[in-house]
């Protein structure tokens, strides 16, 4: 006769005699520690909001919001992400393991490191690239597996940002390739009877080196191969070099033109850039230009929040006055994913032809004196999901002069959204179905 099934105890296991097989003691205090500490850690955030203690946003992303019931079991799997973002002392913890890091091992704590498939930041920054390490798609990252960083720290608090190593090092297209493609896109443009010019800004890397570490991931190789760098880009792309004037405005300001804790120069690139372009258009324009200091501004730095910190610069506002008397300076644009228009009548120093500026943050950086220097302007960032194609190509179609600016890094490491094979085809086809001459 077959005996029957086991049945299970019919009380809880805890409760069954330390002899039977089945007993589990509870954890007795250490689950209540665990359950406190987990009540404390999800009600904290609540309850300082209810008080009015609100947290910053202190990394390159928003805070995260309250999960909804409709989300089902994710509800649960997103509650530990709010609850860490809405931390107010967050900033506080994080500088406090920084000062601890550094005076129990003499360095910073490593905030540094590059979580897999983020974004890397607010940097003029290039699209990593896709499996095939042909067409862009999203926004970059120093490459972590190699050991790239984020961000540099260098000595006296200066900070670099790690993809201008990583771009060198490790490039998504050989140089060569990304050349052939802006030539490409230069007699697209010429062939219609317009005019092209390529302007390089160079890292910050690269025109203030004094400040970086003796060791950092990638230093051997992207310095040796920066002089090959600079010399494709300009012997066969025919960019325009503005490392000479840089250095000249950084020796008569007597310090460097790029901030210590951002990515891009401060308005003394921005002017060189705005003289260079025109000169190139029309040349000898800028004689008459004059510029003096308007006095001092701060804004919000660009590295720190790439190591959970935060920081502002310190930059120089100047006038443009292009005729020597009229100042020409406008506002500077904190957006150019969509197409911004600039018109103004014509002055003596002025370039008067229809302009466009396709470019990234550091055309962004340099708005204020572009607008003064060009009287039809329109910018447009290569690096926006807001602009569509079609939108694009028409800026091409409409403008005489197309100046591609882009930085350094982006060209070095060949992630330069509009090399895409149909962006450069519509391109291509457009310009030459609307030739002017």
């Amino acid at each position: 006769m077959a005996s029957e099934p086991q049945q299970l105890p019919a009380v809880h296991e805890a409760w069954l005699p330390r002899e039977h097989a089945l007993h589990r003691p509870r954890h007795g205090g250490r689950q209540l520690t665990a359950l406190i500490s987990a009540l404390l850690f999800f009600t904290t955030p609540a309850l300082l909001w209810v008080f009015g203690v609100r947290p910053g946003e202190i990394e390159n992303h928003k805070l995260a919001s309250f999960p909804g019931l409709d989300k089902g079991w994710a509800f649960f799997t997103d509650l530990p992400t709010w609850a860490i973002d809405q931390l107010s002392f967050r900033p506080g913890a994080i500088a406090a393991a920084d000062a601890i890091s550094r005076g129990v091992f003499g360095e910073g704590a490593p905030l540094d490191q590059p979580p897999p498939q983020q974004q890397a930041g607010p940097i003029p920054a290039p699209p990593a690239p896709t499996p095939s390490k042909t067409a862009p798609t999203q926004g970059p990252t120093p490459n972590a597996a190699s050991g790239y960083r984020r961000v540099v720290q260098g000595r006296d608090g200066w900070l670099y940002y790690g993809y201008d190593a990583d771009a060198k090092c490790d490039p998504s297209r050989p140089l060569p390739e990304t050349i052939d493609k802006i030539n490409e896109l230069r007699r697209a443009v010429e062939q219609s009877g317009r005019r092209f010019e390529l302007v390089v800004a160079p890292d910050k890397s690269t025109m203030v080196p004094q400040f970086l570490p003796d060791t950092y991931p990638g230093k051997d190789c992207s310095q040796s191969a920066e002089a090959a760098t600079w010399h494709r880009m300009l012997k066969d792309a025919r960019a325009i070099d503005l490392r000479p004037e840089l250095r000249a405005s950084e020796g008569r300001v007597q310090r460097p033109i790029y901030p210590p804790n951002d990515t891009h120069w401060a308005d003394e690139g921005a002017l060189v850039m705005t003289r260079a372009i025109a000169n190139a258009i029309k040349p000898g324009v800028t004689q008459t230009w004059v510029s003096v200091p308007m006095g001092p501004y701060d804004a919000v730095a660009d590295l720190p929040p790439l190591i959970s910190k935060q920081g502002t610069k310190t930059n120089t506002l100047y006038s443009l006055r292009p005729d020597g008397l009229v100042d020409r300076a406008g506002e500077s644009n904190g957006d150019i994913d969509r197409p911004v228009y600039r018109t103004a009548s014509p002055l003596i120093g002025t370039v008067d032809e229809k302009i466009l500026i396709y470019g990234d943050s550091f055309t962004k950086a340099s708005s204020r004196y572009l607008s003064g220097a060009f009287t039809n302007l329109t910018m447009l960032a290569h690096f926006t999901q807001k602009t569509s194609q079609a939108e694009a190509v028409d800026a091409f179609v409409n403008a005489n002069v197309v100046v591609l600016e882009a930085v350094e890094r982006s060209v070095a490491g060949g992630q330069l959204a509009f090399l895409d094979p149909g962006f450069l085809a519509a391109v291509k086809k457009a310009l030459a179905e609307h030739p002017i001459r």
